[in-house]
């Protein structure tokens, strides 16, 4: 039998690998399975055989084997999977970072024409060849930093042309570069410049012509809303969120962020897959979400990005039972940047989480939140072979050692591309 590829020589593999097939919760989150001294074996795309050294490699011939990747003693984790961003945009918005330092506040920005409307307007006057362009780049830079796979959103487009054009980008570059993407349809993101004096007739669009369409050509898995004061309020959210159920996508939100508008609870109400933010989430909010398993994507590079001293309440979302997720938010506006490295440490330091915490709402949760845990998360046999060799022997290195990207190699799918 010839074997694909050995990764051997691991001082410290994490493989996340849980008894139960669940979200983690609790002191759950603390549990990354480690080994020490240990080895992987990959035939095809997918983790054949993990364990120690000696064991993986018992009865195999050397020269039966494709490629060998020697870890040098190094840690080696799953992939991490990005719950909860939008890559495909055109052009950036340095100019609204300079003016958040001025003293403007994000709403305020937004209120007056920028934010996500002006994306919008930089997304319909670009090519979709230029817009392609610029996704490929934003992907490549998230696959540096050992992402793998993402939840990837529409939402710049805003009209039933761009929003569908921003979908079909993600489907045509799926499969055509290494980061898996999972697409949401994000059409409610904002109301575009058009609308902003119509919002009922932007409302039918989307649930008249935007999601039948979707649905029908299965351009989406899931339906976002930014659910928020100034965007989309509960009972538009509601309407919307029910009309994508209906077409059969499963619903993620945008909550809670600014506000504690009741976001939470609607996330509850519909046994959303995720609430995302919550920032502002309310007691009641946290406590619809444990009751109906919704799981909590938070997103402290934002908060960091808006400079802003309130971060998600992590700790009591732990202590409340749910299944923490963490993300980049990579987006033009709020959150540019690709780093999962950073991520982690903000969560350490803001979010208050500890560092396996940290690392499993970077791998096997999302992997749940996405309805892909028998693929990608953990490190098993019969997953796919998605891994980081990195530059540390430690995975307590990667918090603390604050903006530095330590990634040495990525495989995916049993593949060096990194």
């Amino acid at each position: 039998m010839k074997y694909r590829a050995l990764v051997y020589n691991i001082g410290q593999l994490l493989t996340l690998k849980s008894p139960k097939n669940a979200p983690r919760t609790g002191r759950e989150l603390s549990e990354l399975g480690i080994i020490e001294g240990a080895a992987i074996l990959i035939e095809g795309e997918r983790i054949i055989r993990i364990g120690a050294e000696k064991d993986v490699i018992k009865g195999i011939r050397r020269n039966t084997i494709s490629k060998e990747f020697n870890a040098k003693a190094m840690m080696v984790s799953p992939g991490f999977v990005d719950p909860h961003t939008h890559p495909v945009f055109f052009g950036t918005r340095e100019e609204e970072f300079c003016m958040r330092l001025a003293g403007k506040k994000y709403m305020e920005i937004a209120a007056a024409g920028g934010g996500i409307r002006n994306s919008s307007r930089r997304f319909r006057n670009a090519s979709k060849d230029d817009i392609t362009k610029q996704t490929r780049l934003v992907l490549k830079r998230l696959l540096k930093h050992g992402i793998t796979t993402i939840e990837a959103k529409s939402g710049y487009g805003l009209s039933f042309e761009s929003e569908i054009r921003a979908l079909e980008i993600i489907r045509d570059l799926d499969g055509k570069q290494p980061v898996d993407m999972v697409p949401t349809f994000l059409g409610a993101h904002e109301f575009p410049d058009e609308y902003r004096e119509n919002r009922e007739e932007y409302i039918r669009i989307i649930i008249e012509e935007m999601l039948p369409y979707v649905a029908k050509n299965k351009l989406a898995e899931y339906c976002d809303i930014f659910c928020e004061v100034g965007v989309f309020d509960i009972e538009q959210s509601r309407r919307i969120l029910k009309a994508a159920q209906e077409h059969g996508l499963k619903i993620r939100m945008h909550a809670d962020e600014i506000e504690p508008i009741g976001g939470g609870e609607l996330a509850g109400e519909l046994k959303a897959a995720t609430a995302d933010h919550l920032v502002a989430i309310s007691d009641e909010g946290i406590r619809k979400m444990a009751e109906n398993g919704v799981m909590p994507v938070l997103l402290p590079a934002t908060t960091f990005s808006l400079n802003s001293s309130k971060y998600a309440p992590a700790r009591k979302m732990i202590d409340a039972g749910l299944a923490v997720c963490v993300s980049t938010d990579c987006n033009p506006g709020s959150s540019y940047t690709e780093s999962a490295s950073f991520v982690i440490s903000l969560a350490c330091l803001q979010l208050k989480m500890s560092p396996e915490e940290a690392f499993t709402a970077y791998t096997i949760n999302p992997a749940f939140s996405l309805n892909r845990q028998n693929r990608i998360g953990s490190i098993e046999e019969g997953k796919l072979a998605d891994l980081i060799i990195w530059e540390t022997p430690n995975y307590r290195e990667i918090p603390y050692h604050v903006a530095v990207n330590l990634v040495k190699n990525v495989i995916k799918r049993g593949k060096k591309v990194v």
